[in-house]
Formats: C-alpha cells, structure tokens, sequence
C-alpha cells in the first residue's frame, strides 16, 4: 500500500506542479508577455481567461479518460494523462511571445492550456482510483489522502521555483526568460513520474470486473443516465473547495502584487507557507475521516469555510502579511476537512464498474464553477477603491450551494460504532447495484 500511494501522490503532484505554475504565471507575467495590447486589468483577465480554458478541459478528459479506466483499466490511465500533461507544460515554457509571433503567440497558448487540461482531468480518477481500491475499508480515507496530497505538494514546487526565481532574478531578467523555467522543469518531473507509474499493478477490483466481463462498455451514459444526481451533488459540494483554494493561491497573489503593493516574493512566500499547513494537516483529518465519516468531514469543511469568506478579504486588505497569512492558512485548513476524504467517499458513491468515470467527472465538474471562473470574477469584483467585498460575497454564495450539496449526499460506509461488522473482502467492498435498482443511492460499503 504505501508504495502504491506514494506512486499516486508523486503523481498528482507533477500534475497538479504543471497546473499551478501555469496559474502563478497567469497571476505574474502571462498578461504583459502575451496581451501587451490590452490594460493590465484586462491583460490580467485574458491570462486567467487561459487559466479557465484549463478547467473547462478538465471535465472533457475525464469523460476520455474515465472511459478507459472503467473499460481497460485503472492503470492506463495514470501513464496518458501523465504523459499529456507533462508535454503539454514544457511545450508553454517554449511557447514564443506576442512580441515574437502575434497574435498567433496567445492562440498556441489557449490551445496548451487545453490539452495540459485534458490531461489533468483524466489524472485525479485514476490516481485515487488506484489506492482507494486497493485499500482496506477502514483505512480507505487514510491511503486515500496520499493523492489529496498531490495539489500541495504541487502547489510548493511550482510556487517554490517562483520564489527562488523571482527573489534571484531581476524583473527584467524574470519577464524576459526567467518565468520559462519552472515550465521546463515539467519535462523532467514527467519523466521521473513515467517510471514511477509504469510498474504498477492494476487494482483487484477492476481485474474482477474484467474477469467476470462485467466492465462497462459506455460508463459516461451509463453515469448520466443512473447516476446523474450524485454528479450534480458532488460538483456542487467540491465546488467551493476549487474556488476558495484559487481565490488564496491565485487572486489574492494578484491582487497583493498589484493593489496592495507587496513583493511578487512576499506574496509568493505568504501563500507557500499557508500551502505547507494545508498539505501537513491532510493524513491527519484523513484519520479523522476514517472515524467519523465522509459526509460529516465534508459538510464541517465546506460550512466553515463559507463563515470565514468574510474574515478572510477583512485581513487581506490590511496589506499586513502575518494578518494576510492567518486569513489564507484558516481558508486552506476548512477546505483539509473536505479534501483529505473526498478520495475515498467520491468512489465509494459510485459503483465499481462506472466509478472511474463517475467519480473524475464529478470532481472535475466542480472545477468549472469553483476553478474557471472564481479567478476571473472575482478580479473584476476587485476591481475598485474599497475593499474587495463582492469577492467574499461570491465565495459565501458558492459555499451556501457547496454546503447544501452535501447535506444532500448520504453517507456511504457504517461507522465505526457499529458492532460486530463482517469482514469485506477487498475485491468486492462495494457489493453491485441489485437489479431494479435506479443507481442513484450508492451501494453502502
């Protein structure tokens, strides 16, 4: 198991490096380089509006890539959507600028963005797919939590190589080549990712289901058509998570940079350290998760962080960084409750031979509401003399709806005070669906 979930975190965190130094671009230099037409406020809105387009493709690659890991398996997933996203990043640190080529420079971009997207969409289902059924049932949340690490980890490499290059670099320098690095260093990480993945096995489940010819030969449809409530349920309740973790790490770097006056390098230092809280506090509300529940983890989450929306722009806007560092780090640690156990309780709603597809959609569906547009509205709600208060107004609102969606999820195993439980065996933890049954209550574990 641990080998197995290291190899799922290692994974998602390369993914997740090549996601996040896109959007640290976006926030820094993408607008000047390849929208120099444009004013800064809007040049910032068209980076982001690239940043979108990655999200917007995000739910697309996981109908592709939730195909193949429901019809050929869990494995093959975790190599192609690697490989995509890997090449996609190093070709955007290759990428000439609107200064060189024109209008075609922000094109090529925009097409990037997309497929780097696609290949993150397919990522999360198999990474967590691969330890969540693999794990026992009372530790599912735990080994669960190792690819829920990946977006931190993620996150510290791509904002750790922009510190260090930002704080060593002039600004000329960094505008000038400087930003194309970390872009680079993508190409490396993918290939270390590639050996890491390609001994793996397939997950027992799966190999019972291609045993006994039971896979699915159109898991998208099939998941519309029995499953379509849980997936508007569970979009509707990550999506929060998306948007107060892009409004910490994205905007609020944006908008400290340009409004507030920091440093690029203090902002940058402000958010790496409330990340290293974020991902250090993962394994142990896992555990807490694997006790309590799914849904009460997630619903604690989701409800505190709607609270603190309010808070969180209040200490922002003091310009102070300790106060801006206490605003982001409570922000991070609301969204550890829901993260560290949506790898196990998204899967366990879906039944195994669609769960793969069911499972990445809905996560990634959630990223377009909380991912795409959070970075691009609430820049022009910010855009003003006061504070910023219609951004904590709409991060409250997509938490009322977050908050409410999981009241409407069930939870999806017995708790642990429930005596006398028979043991499962691992290959068939989620007993299937009986016959006559709609699909859109999951199999309780």
């Amino acid at each position: 198991m641990l080998r197995i979930a290291s190899a799922s975190l290692a994974g998602t965190a390369i993914e997740f490096y090549d996601f996040f130094v896109y959007g640290t671009a976006a926030a820094l230099v993408l607008g000047p380089l390849f929208f120099p037409t444009f004013s800064p406020l809007t040049g910032t809105l068209a980076a982001f509006g690239t940043y979108a387009v990655g999200f917007i493709a995000r739910p697309v690659g996981s109908v592709l890539f939730g195909h193949i890991g429901d019809r050929y398996g869990r494995r093959p997933v975790l190599v192609a959507s690697l490989l995509m996203t890997g090449v996609a990043t190093t070709a955007v640190g290759c990428l000439p600028v609107y200064a060189d080529i024109g209008t075609a420079a922000p094109v090529l971009l925009l097409l990037l963005r997309f497929l780097q997207g696609l290949g993150l969409g397919g990522e999360w289902g198999g990474a967590v797919l691969l330890t969540a059924e693999h794990a026992p049932a009372g530790r599912r949340a735990l080994w669960g939590s190792f690819p829920q690490m990946g977006p931190p980890l993620g996150f510290l490499l791509a904002n750790g190589m922009m510190l260090t290059l930002t704080a060593v670099l002039s600004d000329a320098q960094f505008l000038g080549w400087g930003w194309r690095v970390p872009f680079w260093a993508a190409g490396i990480l993918t290939v270390c990712g590639l050996l890491l993945r390609t001994s793996l096995a397939e997950t027992p489940q799966f190999r019972g289901l291609a045993e006994t010819g039971t896979t699915s030969s159109a898991p998208a449809a099939e998941v519309v058509r029995g499953h379509w409530r849980l997936l508007l349920l569970t979009a509707g309740g990550l999506s929060v998570g998306y948007a107060v973790f892009y409004a910490v790490t994205t905007w609020a770097l944006a908008y400290g940079t340009g409004r507030l006056g920091l440093t690029a390098t203090m902002m940058l230092a402000l958010v790496t350290a409330a990340v290293v809280v974020q991902g250090a506090l993962t394994a142990p509300a896992a555990l807490l998760g694997d006790r309590v529940g799914r849904r009460p983890m997630c619903l604690a989450g989701s409800g505190f962080a709607t609270l603190w929306m309010f808070p969180f722009v209040a200490l922002l806007e003091t310009g102070e960084p300790p106060l801006m560092f206490l605003g982001s780090v409570v922000a991070l640690i609301a969204l550890v409750a829901m993260f560290s156990v949506i790898a196990a309780y998204l899967p366990e709603l879906y039944e195994p031979r669609v769960r793969c597809t069911g499972a990445a959609v809905g996560y990634n569906l959630a990223g377009v509401l909380g991912g795409a547009l959070t970075p691009i509205v609430v820049t022009a709600l910010s855009d003003g003399d006061g504070p910023p208060w219609g951004v904590a107004a709409w991060l409250t609102a997509i938490g009322i709806l977050s908050t409410a969606c999981f009241a409407a999820l069930p939870e999806t195993r017995p708790l642990p005070a429930v005596p006398d439980l028979p043991a499962v065996p691992p290959a068939s933890d989620v007993p299937p669906v009986p016959p006559g049954h709609s699909g859109e209550e999951p199999a309780r574990v």
